[in-house]
């Protein structure tokens, strides 16, 4: 039984741990090889952000997820770079952007040679593992110690899972620090587990980006029900840690991955798509209950992990640390995050790119004469909301107007994220903000030139190569 495993770290461990600093003190580099902390890392799937207690959700009671935060750190501003799973994966696995570990599109695997989590932490005398949703290949950049546990498929029975796996990997080694991945499958859609009969749909507070229709209620209402699920597995994946005697010498963190599969969610660079959840917990290393504005994107998790193991970050990674952060010895780290959006093979192609910090965000959609279209929400369409919101469009000016901004778009938008955070109201054309609208533009082009980034072309030759006959031939997952 898990319950009777003891976790015995060795003295050495024990004494590495002691030495790093309270709050307030630089986190010192220690030589390669030295122990350093565990991490556990718990990445939702498809999460939106604004339904967890701790971000002010009103709907969804998060208990697990919230204790966490009282417990640790709450980052506000955590961003992905590209609102689809793989991408995200790749991203966080490798501490590239989109464009440098080659997954500019879903479904598309990273370049190959590259190095991932797992050789930078094996290299520092770590076991690396994964339980859950992997999403990433070749098997030769994520070679991951595979971990039983959480089911890897969103179509399957998703709320089955189990902690014996988890527990055994956690406690294989004693003297041997480990790294595990646990990726659950929730919400992802179809919503399917959970009760939906505790969220009544006439009770739900929509956002108010969507059109308000009984189906979008109804669908809405499974939704919430797999993150009830979501969080009850978080609380059992960190009640496993403590049980275990291992939460003073493990780093956890909880992310949220993307936002929902709804309208202005995932497959877009709205906040409700890009902004995730992340939270970190260290007892007497991570501040409890804190917040803090500094903006982190999933690149910087690799070169995090491995400072925090005693190693060096290796040049020409994209991500760049944040430990100063987690110890408080730092307020800030990045001035602003860079998101891109490709929506082959999702959908027809809209090339989408991004800049934000704490309180504003242009984006540039680069072919803004196309309807935006993306095909699991538009065409799949397994609960049957945008239906609704099309037949609704015919005599509701509210969800015409929901419809049409989520198709037809600008070329470019402005945002005040601190008075607008639903991102409802362009600034773009404000003659006040002419010039914070060209400084933001500006550095998104450097940055995109940096990372070599063509822009809409990237599009359609991602594009050709989806369809029959294209270069690369890539099979769908």
């Amino acid at each position: 039984m898990i319950s009777s495993i003891r976790s015995v770290r060795s003295a050495i461990a024990v004494a590495i741990l002691a030495a790093l600093p309270s709050l307030g003190g630089p986190a010192p580099l220690r030589a390669a090889g030295a122990s350093g902390p565990n991490f556990v890392m718990i990445i939702a799937d498809d999460l939106a952000r604004n339904e967890i207690g701790c971000y002010g959700g009103r709907n969804v009671p998060t208990p697990n997820i919230d204790r966490l935060a009282g417990e640790g750190l709450r980052f506000d501003h955590a961003i992905n770079s590209m609102a689809m799973c793989v991408p995200m994966r790749a991203s966080t696995y490798t501490g590239l952007y989109p464009l440098h570990n080659g997954v500019t599109r879903n479904h598309a695997a990273s370049k190959a040679g590259l190095k991932s989590v797992v050789h930078y932490l094996r290299d520092l005398g770590y076991r690396v593992g994964l339980t859950g949703k992997k999403h990433c290949s070749p098997p030769s950049v994520y070679p991951f110690d595979p971990v039983p546990g959480f089911e890897p498929n969103c179509t399957a029975p998703k709320a089955d899972y189990t902690l014996d796996g988890i527990g055994a990997f956690m406690t294989r080694k004693a003297d041997e620090p480990f790294c595990l991945f646990v990726c659950s499958v929730l919400p992802h859609a179809p919503w399917t587990v959970g009760d939906a009969s505790r969220f009544p749909p006439d009770r739900l507070v929509l956002a108010p980006h969507w059109a308000d229709t009984p189906d979008t209620r109804k669908a809405f209402s499974r939704y919430c029900a797999e993150v009830a699920v979501l969080d009850q597995q978080v609380g059992d994946v960190v009640q496993l840690v403590d049980k275990l005697k291992l939460d003073r010498d493990t780093l956890v963190i909880f992310s949220g991955e993307q936002g929902p599969q709804f309208p202005r969610g995932k497959w877009t660079n709205y906040d409700h798509g890009i902004a995730s959840a992340f939270i970190a917990r260290w007892p007497e290393r991570v501040r409890a209950g804190a917040t803090t504005e500094a903006i982190i994107q999933y690149e910087d998790i690799v070169p995090t992990f491995i400072e925090l193991a005693g190693g060096a970050p290796p040049e020409g990674l994209d991500g760049r640390s944040f430990a100063g952060v987690l110890t408080g010895a730092r307020a800030g780290h990045r001035d602003c995050a860079f998101s891109i959006h490709n929506n082959v093979p999702e959908g027809r192609p809209y090339p989408i790119r991004t800049i934000r910090d704490t309180r504003h965000k242009l984006i540039l959609n680069l072919t803004p004469d196309q309807e935006y279209h993306e095909k699991h929400v538009m065409d799949i369409d397994r609960e049957g909301y945008w239906r609704s919101w099309v037949e609704a469009a015919r005599t509701d000016p509210e969800a015409a107007k929901a419809l049409q901004r989520y198709v037809k778009r600008p070329a470019v938008e402005l945002y005040d994220l601190r008075k607008d955070p639903w991102e409802l109201e362009n600034l773009a054309g404000r003659p006040e903000l002419a010039e914070l609208r060209a400084d933001l533009e500006k550095r998104l082009r450097e940055w995109m030139a940096q990372q070599g980034d063509p822009g809409a072309a990237l599009d359609r030759e991602e594009n050709a190569e989806e369809k029959p006959g294209g270069k690369k031939g890539q099979k769908k997952k």
